[in-house]
């Protein structure tokens, strides 16, 4: 599809794929499934209510759900009228939360009750006393001051400021289908959709905001990319409050009218039994989450001879039979602010080609080689850093001025460093900035450095990315214990784990004395000198940190 079709808005990419695949199915999880016909009507229905409840073109609609159904039904119904959905990371701290909310201007936040021992609206009654006390509809929190509703998915009566489900689905009796209709058919793909919170090098995440275009744009480029067709059934552990979840597992599979298989958190046996059962032709996981897949106990019994678009170095393509390297996704490049992948070689081309390269830009999309100091366009085969621009490119960052964002030119400058080759294929190399990348999440050691100087025991500490065979990193803390205190490294995550997302918790504490650290000439600890530090110390432990890739 050509980036300026006008059909590039969430509303009317529903309505075609449940035109072409009306009975298909669209979305199973373990207690439900919908068609493409269903999955239209429920987010039509959430949609009107949403008029009723005053919802209008431009709103902020934060959505804290997990891998479900009923999250597809309400980021189409936030995107059929032209509001702005703010997806809310699951694994997010109280903090973390209240940020996004507040920095994401949410006026309405439609979530569940809890996930695993995340209970998020008792934690929001906890923190905010005023949603306790406050009346459906009109609350008035100082720390979150657009919030005006809260609406909980499994949420049965109205508990203060707390409404249920079934509340909101009444606002649209008396919303005509032909007025919904009217809004959809004025969002224009140039209208903001999403804003995508991802770490960056700041302490707090970044607001990353996308136009209507971007993530249908992807939905068609990333069915091509990964060769689906209506016959696809894809497993996925991708989140969908992250931009590869929403293109590369939603969008693609219902551009190609395919079955979407979900879950609502990963653990490797149930996730083997419903691939096995529901003959998945494809599974979205991280590397950590395949290797545990293929070390299950039960992975060796399950026949999943289905899985066959995977890459031969998954653990799955074992498991599934698959002796060829005829596909593979590796030959890519992107990131959120692209909306994942801006440059590629089809997952089907020959190894050869998908071999050491991150392919050609996508159409519309544009990449060039700078030097990171002056901006300097660099000449092919010359190193420096990854600039992009183009059709899936943000809009911006929430609340920055574009020329804090964009260069001259109205390129982003992604502060990755590669190379194009004379052919044009792109070749990346790595950050140039210290963005540790654990799991497919980026974590901001600023953050982590900023959590642990409210430790008690700990005078300082830095956070460093360390290479591992699956989580392509792990957090490593350096620290520097207190005079007279006594730190442990158990006890110092357990603290971590209070205050931070289960993903950005470092994997290793390590304590050093302030004397063992180099610095620069205002007394700031490098950061590249503590890595390698951190390197031989857990090399010497090598006998319990047995798989790390020291060096990398």
């Amino acid at each position: 599809m050509e980036p300026n079709d006008p059909r590039l808005t969430l509303g009317r990419f529903l309505r075609d794929v449940a035109a072409r695949h009306p009975e298909r199915t669209a979305v199973v999880s373990e207690d439900r499934s919908l068609s493409y016909r269903e999955l239209e009507a429920e987010a039509r229905l959430l949609a009107r209510a949403l008029v009723g409840k005053g919802v209008v073109k431009g709103a902020r609609v934060a959505l804290l759900m997990a891998n479900r159904p009923e999250w597809l039904v309400a980021s189409y119904a936030v995107g059929m009228l032209g509001a702005v959905l703010v997806p809310v990371n699951t694994f997010a701290a109280a903090d973390e939360l209240d940020f996004i909310l507040r920095h994401g201007d949410a006026s309405l936040l439609l979530a569940q009750s809890e996930l695993l021992s995340h209970h998020y609206l008792e934690a929001l009654e906890e923190r905010h006393p005023q949603l306790r006390e406050g009346a459906a509809g009109r609350l008035q929190i100082p720390a979150l001051p657009q919030l005006r509703a809260v609406v909980g998915l499994d949420v049965t009566r109205a508990r203060g400021g707390i409404e249920p489900w079934s509340a909101l689905l009444a606002c649209a009796e008396g919303v005509d289908e032909a007025l919904l209709d009217a809004l959809i058919d004025e969002v224009e793909p140039s209208d903001d959709a999403l804003i995508i919170y991802t770490s960056g090098s700041t302490a707090q995440p970044k607001g990353v905001v996308h136009s209507q275009r971007t993530p249908v744009l992807q939905a068609w480029r990333f069915r091509d990319f990964l060769d689906f067709g209506p016959e696809d059934r894809v497993y996925t552990c991708y989140p969908f409050f992250w931009t590869a979840g929403i293109a590369m597992s939603i969008g693609a599979t219902l551009a190609a009218g395919g079955c979407l298989l979900v879950q609502q958190h990963f653990e490797p046996g149930a996730a083997l039994e419903m691939i096995e059962a529901q003959r998945a032709t494809s599974v979205h996981a991280w590397p950590h989450q395949q290797k545990a897949l293929g070390e299950h106990e039960s992975a060796a019994v399950r026949d999943l001879s289905s899985v066959r678009k995977v890459d031969l170095s998954s653990p799955l393509a074992t498991l599934a039979g698959v002796e060829e390297d005829v596909y593979g996704v590796g030959a890519s490049y992107g990131l959120s602010e692209t909306f994942t992948i801006t440059s590629a070689v089809p997952a089907t081309a020959p190894w050869e080609e998908r071999r050491d390269n991150n392919g050609r830009p996508w159409p519309g999309m544009q990449i060039r080689i700078v030097d990171p100091e002056s901006g300097a366009v660099r000449a092919p085969g010359e190193a420096g850093e990854i600039a992009v621009k183009g059709a899936s490119l943000m809009r911006g960052y929430q609340k920055v001025l574009p020329e804090h964002v964009f260069d001259a030119d109205g390129y982003f400058r992604t502060q990755d460093g590669g190379s194009l080759d004379a052919e044009g294929l792109l070749h990346w190399t790595g950050r140039l900035s210290n963005l540790i990348k654990t799991g497919g999440a980026n974590v901001s050691p600023v953050e982590i450095q900023n959590t642990v100087d409210g430790h008690p025991d700990i005078k300082v500490g830095l956070a460093v990315g360390v290479g591992h065979p699956t989580l392509g990193e792990i957090v490593v803390l350096c620290a520097v214990p207190m005079e007279g205190a006594d730190p442990d490294e158990a006890g110092v995550r357990a603290w971590l784990r209070k205050r931070l997302a289960v993903y950005k918790v470092p994997r290793r504490v390590l304590f050093f004395a302030a004397d063992e650290l180099d610095y620069t000439a205002n007394q700031k600890i490098r950061a590249e000198p503590l890595r390698e530090a951190a390197l031989k110390r857990l090399a010497a432990e090598s006998a319990v940190v047995e798989g790390y890739r020291y060096g990398a």
